[in-house]
């Protein structure tokens, strides 16, 4: 069991990037996450868009200026519309909040990877300077 343990040590800290690199790597994940930030961003105005939508649908069907105006018909499929768009920008929020949970354990991960590289940057320093 323990040879099981040392190979996925070894697995683990070889997909980590070279210490050299270490600048580069903080670098580029400092902008992977800017990019998830902007996309997690849009991804939450066009649920809540879609969804205030659907409420002004049904608030514009159901008026007082909108009941006299439009049949049977109509109010329905307003009302289905507007049932429809609500949902659908409900399920958008529900992706947008397991999109933000992915990417904070994303962040999460990406920060014990730096703190693996400082402190093997660390430990060599300190065997160099003995």
């Amino acid at each position: 069991m323990e040879k099981g343990n040392e190979s996925m040590r070894e697995r683990l800290l070889a997909r980590l990037p070279q210490m050299e690199n270490r600048e580069i790597y903080r670098e580029e994940t400092a902008a992977l996450m800017a990019r998830y930030e902007r996309a997690l961003f849009w991804e939450r105005v066009t649920a809540t868009t879609i969804a205030w939508m659907g409420m002004g649908v049904f608030l514009f069907a159901n008026s007082v200026w909108a009941r006299p105006r439009l049949d049977s018909h109509g109010t329905i499929l307003l009302d289905a519309l507007a049932v429809v768009l609500f949902f659908a920008g409900a399920l958008m929020l529900l992706g947008y909040s397991i999109s933000r949970s992915k990417v904070d354990v994303l962040k999460e991960v990406k920060q014990v990877q730096l703190q693996v590289l400082e402190l093997q940057a660390s430990l060599r320093k300190d065997a160099a300077g003995q």
